[in-house]
């Protein structure tokens, strides 16, 4: 998928703290179910996506993220840009990341991949007991709990 830029894909969006983790996140809905991903030894979940390249727009990393971690891609008509959130990175102890958050609907079967080891889908209005990452918990959830 080409980068280009413009409101929904831009090299990222700029909170007013020193050093954020800059990510893009996606949120994906099906059936009322939001998919969380698990990385290989990490406890918390979270959406997938992740780090920006530098130099890199937003879409583009999460086109790449999701290919790389869940082998499959998303419909670029499907994409809804939901807000720039920043929260306590979940595994980078001290650290905060200003996170790019798209909805998207995927394209093909989601599997894990690289570095991902367990997806689950979850209820947003009930996630269970399950440990949640602070942008999952915080801002993520409740935006697809109102979807």
């Amino acid at each position: 998928m080409a980068a280009k830029r413009g409101s929904l894909d831009r090299p990222g969006c700029r909170c007013m703290i020193m050093d954020p983790i800059r990510i893009v996140a996606a949120l994906v809905i099906d059936q009322g179910q939001v998919l969380l991903v698990r990385k290989a030894g990490t406890s918390a979940f979270m959406q997938p996506g992740g780090k920006l390249e530098p130099e890199e727009l937003g879409l583009a990393a999460l086109q790449r993220e999701l290919l790389e971690e869940l082998g499959c891609g998303f419909d670029p008509a499907s994409v809804e840009h939901l807000g720039c959130f920043l929260a306590p990175a979940a595994h980078e102890t001290g650290r905060l990341v200003e996170a790019d958050v798209f909805r998207v609907a995927l394209t093909g079967t989601a599997s894990p991949q690289a570095e991902i080891v367990e997806l689950l889908w979850v209820d947003p209005k009930a996630p269970g007991r399950i440990p949640l990452a602070p942008l999952t918990r915080d801002h993520i959830l409740p935006l697809a709990r109102k979807s």
